[in-house]
């Protein structure tokens, strides 16, 4: 089975994640899409932050509808700080007969370089990468990898910091997240 990791803290998710990962599970060669909740790390106390476990509600409760979409905590039992290339060695592991591949906005491939073992990602990974607007250039090295997929996945340019930042303001985010995850959020009183 081919499962692509869509990382991210999704603080909240809202409906651009949704979108972007169903695409890229309908329209690639992946047979599932997993939302890798980040956690928090206990190095930073970011007050915007939700609490690992709430988050993860959030990505359960808006993929619970979506047979090729699904939520994975499996990043809260790993030391922290954690990089991706720890998560996917982990999860090769304890999924051997799985292929693994990563999903990232093309915004994160043009930092790709910075990141920690990026070319024994790359050599052992396949990248499918949605567009984003964004600053800067992807390195040269990559614009023609053999296992760098770039999917043309509707722009969304929808962030959940933009969703804390107006619910805060008092704004309706309502239109902007999953129907679940807003009956949710709206429930704990998030963001306000």
């Amino acid at each position: 089975m081919k499962i692509g990791l869509f990382f991210g803290t999704f603080n909240p998710i809202h409906v651009g994640h949704l979108t972007i990962a169903n695409h890229i599970a309908e329209y690639s060669d992946l047979d599932q899409v997993w939302f890798v909740v980040t956690p928090q790390s206990p190095f930073k106390t970011k007050q915007s932050l939700l609490d690992n476990r709430q988050r993860f509600e959030m990505v359960y409760r808006a993929t619970k509808d979506y047979q090729k979409l699904h939520p994975s905590d499996i990043e809260f039992s790993l030391p922290q700080p954690n990089y991706t290339i720890d998560t996917l060695t982990y999860l090769h592991e304890k999924h051997p007969d799985y292929v693994f591949s990563l999903i990232m906005g093309e915004d994160n491939l043009k930092s790709f370089h910075k990141w920690k073992n990026f070319e024994l990602i790359l050599n052992n990974y396949h990248l499918y990468v949605y567009p984003r607007l964004s600053e800067g250039t992807i390195e040269t090295q990559f614009d023609s990898h053999s296992h760098i997929h770039k999917i043309d996945a509707p722009i969304m340019e929808l962030s959940s910091t933009f969703i804390r930042k107006s619910r805060k303001e008092g704004k309706n985010v309502r239109p902007m997240l999953p129907e679940h995850v807003w009956e949710y959020l709206d429930e704990m009183n998030f963001y306000k």
